[in-house]
């Protein structure tokens, strides 16, 4: 099956049965245990993003980037500390709930939203960031999503992806960590000295990585500066 076969299947789940699991686990009401596990991991990914981006005290002055945004999770709180936000999802629906979050908080005019995949976003921002959406592709394609990433941003790179080690690839064999066909697309896993291969090459240096570690969320993140 070919890259744009993934970028269809990627498009189609978040319009449809994935977008109405994915909002419950984004959400703050009741879900499964696998579904909170994941929501836990998820909103550890997004404080740690925060974190990096409050400690410089300079959010008000940034223009940024959220590159798949889902449902708001990490653009709504940038747009409350002050940030001038453009969040975009391949997803129409992701995008439109969002709007509605933004709208529910009073900020629906502090941030402005696109329904975009990531390879037709233009501009240019301070900084770029694109969580846990590297994991729908393969690595050609991821390759070119992070450079056409790093075209946009003027001095910041923060990407996250599912990490390939030799347990995490034994544990998604096996199904541990991700549903069925029915329920989610396929999961690709990145060496991370793949994608800092691709970085370094590109101009970018590493500046701060965690990882966050749930039973059912696994997520490399970093930062990159130039």
């Amino acid at each position: 099956m070919n890259v744009l076969d993934d970028k269809t299947i990627v498009r189609e789940y978040f319009n449809a049965t994935g977008f109405d699991r994915w909002r419950r686990i984004y959400g703050d009401g009741d879900v499964n245990k696998v579904q909170l596990d994941i929501r836990i991991g998820h909103q550890q990914t997004v404080d740690t993003v925060l974190a990096w981006l409050n400690s410089d005290g300079n959010l008000p002055q940034l223009k940024l980037c959220d590159a798949g945004c889902g449902v708001g999770s990490l653009s709504i709180p940038l747009a409350a500390a002050g940030a001038t936000v453009f969040a975009s999802d391949i997803s129409e629906k992701m995008v439109e709930e969002a709007e509605v979050r933004a709208s529910e908080v009073g900020l629906s005019k502090s941030l402005t939203f696109g329904v975009q995949d990531l390879e037709s976003l233009t501009g240019r921002y301070d900084t770029v960031v694109c969580l846990d959406v590297l994991i729908h592709y393969p690595q050609d394609k991821a390759a070119d999503m992070i450079r056409h990433l790093s075209d946009l941003a003027e001095s910041r790179l923060i990407l996250s992806f599912a990490p390939k080690t030799l347990g995490y690839t034994l544990l998604k064999k096996i199904g541990e960590f991700f549903p069925g066909p029915s329920k989610t697309t396929r999961a690709y896993l990145h060496r991370e000295s793949d994608i800092l291969d691709i970085l370094i090459n590109l101009g970018w240096s590493l500046n701060r990585n965690a990882m966050s570690k749930t039973r059912f969320y696994f997520s490399r993140l970093l930062e990159l500066t130039r």
